[in-house]
C-alpha cells in the first residue's frame, strides 16, 4: 500500500490485505493530529521504553 494512504491498525489486524482508514469517520482517528489513537499509543509508548532505556544506562 501506498505510505501516503492510511491503513487501519484495528481493521487490518489478521487481514491478508491493510484496510482503508476512514479518518473523521473513526472514533479512534484524533483529527487535532492526523494519526489514529493506536498509532499515537504505540510511539508515545516506545518513547516512554527509550527513554526508561536511557535513564538505566546512566
Amino acid at each position: 500500500m501506498a505510505n501516503d494512504i492510511p491503513f487501519c491498525p484495528l481493521m487490518s489486524a489478521g487481514s491478508e490485505f491493510d484496510k482503508v482508514c476512514t479518518l473523521e469517520r473513526c472514533s479512534w482517528y484524533v483529527p487535532s493530529v492526523k494519526k489514529c489513537s493506536i498509532y499515537m499509543i504505540a510511539y508515545n509508548s516506545l518513547l516512554d521504553v527509550t527513554a526508561k532505556q536511557k535513564a538505566k544506562k546512566k
